[in-house]
């Protein structure tokens, strides 16, 4: 049974452009279908979530990860009695925007495309599903319900200050509120990507042999997770006895949002999703004991996988490839594939040009980035490795 402030699909408030609803699916399922069948969601599979996407077949990518974070976001939201569907199509939704070897290739597109407006993944996502998916008749993008969208523009918070022009240039089409909090949904789909990442870094991380167990079982959270495994099974075969630890481990990150956000919400006592989205703070949350656990975590992650030498070398070679890439496109359009040539052709300007640029560079996947570079600027494919995180 859903709550009295989760978001009824009955009172969804539609799609940019109208058209007959499914008699089967809610629109917040059709949704969550058209995501899944984007050309952007299949390319998530050879996207960089901590490691390039060819460095081995256990390692996640972002294809894997955001299949992680709708099963933790289905998770929390049917416990609280919020829409599972929206959850989950604004959970699949939140890293279609990434481009090739992760923060890293974003940070290098953001740099490069300062003087055209610059580049943010979250708002590359909402460009994606608005614009840039061009498989329907009537419309481009995929026509996705008001909720949904909100739920991909603000679902880490409002947006205030300087709006990216991605996420600007939409909303002033489609108003989506940016200056309020989102949905429930919305925030219960960020909190689960927090939970998803910070627990198969830590995963994968093993599995690359950056850290070891005795490592991780020193840490907050964990040395607890650690010493409850070892009491109920005294010597447990050591990869067994990690991974039971990493599950206590993902366990207590999903019970303490659980917990957090019911008493939040009944604090609050929202009638309907207005309330939750003018209530002024985040109503989905980890409490503040385990946040400061969970900072001291991400830093022993920031310090000995996602910024440790070898992999601040890879930095340096996949930030050069997209620094390479963008002024050869800029300069050799004619380069870019036919389906692109007439938004070439229709730009009126450079920073039009710069930014139909770095949305072609920025769908790229890391394997196709990477023979892009050996094919039109030369030079030897990377080496597998480390280069990002979350």
């Amino acid at each position: 049974m859903t709550a009295s402030y989760a978001t009824d699909p009955e009172n969804a408030r539609g799609r940019l452009y109208p058209e007959e609803e499914s008699y089967f699916r809610s629109p917040f399922q059709r949704d969550r279908d058209r995501i899944i069948h984007a050309s952007a969601f299949r390319r998530l599979k050879h996207k960089t979530q901590v490691f390039i996407e060819h460095e081995g077949d256990y390692f996640r990518t972002r294809l894997t990860h955001s299949i992680e974070v709708a099963q933790v976001a289905r998770t929390i939201a049917g416990t609280l009695g919020l829409n599972v569907e929206l959850t989950e199509a604004v959970a699949l939704a939140h890293d279609l925007g990434h481009t090739p070897f992760g923060h890293t290739g974003e940070e290098a597109l953001d740099e490069l495309m300062q003087p055209y407006g610059g580049f943010d993944h979250n708002a590359q996502a909402l460009r994606i599903v608005t614009s840039l998916e061009r498989h329907y008749a009537e419309w481009d993008g995929l026509n996705l319900t008001w909720e949904t969208l909100e739920g991909i523009a603000k679902h880490n918070g409002p947006v205030t200050g300087d709006i990216p022009y991605a996420l600007a240039a939409y909303n002033a089409r489609h108003d989506l509120e940016l200056h309020t909090h989102a949905s429930a949904e919305a925030q219960v789909a960020a909190l689960a990507d927090d939970i998803a990442y910070n627990n198969h870094d830590l995963h994968d991380g093993l599995r690359a042999e950056l850290f070891s167990t005795d490592d991780l079982a020193e840490l907050p959270i964990l040395s607890d997770c650690f010493a409850r495994v070892d009491a109920k099974y005294p010597g447990l075969n050591y990869y067994r006895r990690r991974h039971e630890a990493l599950r206590r481990f993902f366990g207590v990150l999903v019970e303490d949002v659980i917990t957090v956000t019911q008493r939040n919400l009944s604090d609050l006592n929202p009638a309907t999703v207005h309330d939750i989205r003018h209530a002024g703070r985040m109503m989905v949350q980890f409490s503040p004991e385990l946040w400061t656990d969970l900072k001291v975590i991400r830093k022993f992650l920031f310090d000995r996988m996602y910024r440790a030498p070898a992999v601040v070398e890879m930095r340096v070679v996949v930030t050069q490839m997209i620094n390479d890439l963008f002024p050869f496109f800029m300069e050799n359009s004619d380069e870019l594939p036919k389906q692109w040539r007439k938004d070439v052709a229709d730009a009126p300007d450079q920073i039009t040009l710069a930014r139909i640029v770095a949305d072609y560079i920025a769908g790229m996947t890391d394997r196709f980035a990477i023979q892009e570079h050996k094919r039109l600027i030369g030079g030897e494919v990377i080496p597998a490795g480390v280069i990002d995180g979350n």
